[in-house]
């Protein structure tokens, strides 16, 4: 598909409908939308404690990029892209370990772990080993949250982390540690994967345990975020009473919405669970040591998106995060990561399976909707379907991609 064609196709997207069929499966596209959207993007891969010794390191994959995330004999975490400045051959071949020198299996060029480059064997007179380090992966940690960005030019860190900054430091991640990590591989577009985080229009008749923690006008008004529903007076009263208590236990409020067209797709909101809730679990108990500044329980619940491919979902004892990972063009991988503090012993202080319930068996169960979604998509018969109500979400996100797309390719 050339420029003019998919311009064309950009213009014809009618407002408050789904996608034409070729922005979920042509390779096209796909590509582009590596180049343009994600790779643009200050993306969240990691936390810090998934690699805390020196030598630690994991791989992120994304497209044609594999980056390498290793922790040096100084404490300090790097970024370097998976490329062997000899003749290219990946470096790391396994997606984690630990190595004390990075050396490529091919013909042995070695780098420290800080990407300069240590031994090149055999080569010509005028060789300047200095010259031929390892390129590296824009990095920032914050909060011990592992964000790279793939642009050669990304923008400022502190901008595009601003407006969620103080709902991601009260939960205290930098002082929290991994509980579990799990992939849920879902044979689906990107943007399908997306849609579906984007709305909770399916959410009563497909998650009962979302729905078993989360008040119902909360899943009318708030279930995909502020704005994604309609607004219903029952739950604005419900939100004002405990925004109330919860300033005066010294706690954030509030919540922060795009208003303008921007590089960035962010969001934060902190809300209340269902009444007797204290947090995302079958029980409903507190279940693990209080995170961050919390001092007492609040009930609350902090949602926030950092960019499209990340949502952050903390209550107040721990914390589930989502990386969305398009790795091409029908097939997303769909990361959960679960968060306690750092002090928390498992079988003591919390019980994984608890911790886990909710989003592992609605994840699962989005992967099924997605997958069985993308099988109609590829149909001659598919055509792009009214949205509703509730999917308000679906509508803004659409029309901040195809602004993007259309700038891209102008």
């Amino acid at each position: 598909m050339n420029n003019s064609d998919l311009k064309n196709l950009i213009k014809k997207q009618k407002p408050n409908y789904t996608l034409d069929q070729a922005f979920y499966v042509d390779n096209d596209i796909f590509e582009l939308d590596i180049k343009n959207i994600f790779s643009k993007q200050w993306v969240f891969v990691g936390h810090s404690s998934r690699i805390p010794n020196f030598g630690d390191y994991f791989l992120f994959n994304i497209g044609n990029e594999s980056i390498i995330i290793i922790r040096d004999e100084k404490n300090t975490i790097h970024a370097h892209y998976n490329v062997c400045r000899h003749r290219g051959s990946h470096i790391c071949l396994e997606n984690e370990g630990n190595k004390k020198l990075l050396t490529c299996p091919y013909h042995a060029w070695s780098y420290n772990l800080d990407g300069s480059i240590k031994s090149a064997r055999l080569m010509n007179e005028g060789f300047n080993k200095e010259d031929w380090n390892l390129h590296k992966c824009n990095l920032k940690i914050f909060e011990g949250l592992i964000f790279i960005n793939l642009s050669e030019n990304p923008n400022n860190f502190d901008e595009f982390i601003s407006p969620t900054r103080k709902f991601i430091e009260f939960h205290g991640l930098a002082e929290a540690k991994i509980a579990h990590r799990e992939l849920y591989p879902t044979e689906g577009n990107w943007k399908l994967t997306l849609d579906n985080f984007h709305e909770c229009y399916h959410c009563q008749p497909s998650h009962p345990e979302y729905c078993s923690v989360h008040d119902k006008d909360y899943i009318l008004a708030y279930g995909a975020g502020s704005n994604t529903g309609p607004s219903s007076k029952k739950f604005n009263k419900m939100l004002e009473n405990w925004n109330l208590e919860v300033k005066k236990m010294g706690h954030v409020t509030g919540e922060y919405t795009e208003t303008e067209f921007n590089d960035y797709s962010r969001s934060a909101e902190r809300t209340p669970l269902k009444e007797g809730k204290y947090n995302e679990t079958k029980s409903g108990k507190p279940i693990s040591k209080l995170m961050g500044k919390f001092k007492n329980y609040d009930r609350g619940y902090t949602s926030v998106g950092t960019s499209p491919f990340n949502s952050l979902l903390m209550c107040n004892d721990f914390a589930t995060l989502f990386t969305f990972i398009p790795v091409s063009t029908l097939h997303t991988q769909v990361e959960l990561m679960w968060l306690v503090h750092k002090d928390a012993k498992e079988g003591k202080d919390y019980d994984l399976e608890e911790i886990k319930w909710m989003w592992d068996v609605t994840t699962i169960a989005d992967k099924r909707i997605i997958e069985d979604n993308q099988k109609g998509v590829l149909s001659k018969k598919y055509v792009p379907g009214p949205l509703s109500k509730m999917e308000k979400g679906l509508e803004k996100f659409k029309t901040w991609y195809l602004k993007h797309l259309d700038i891209a390719i102008s």
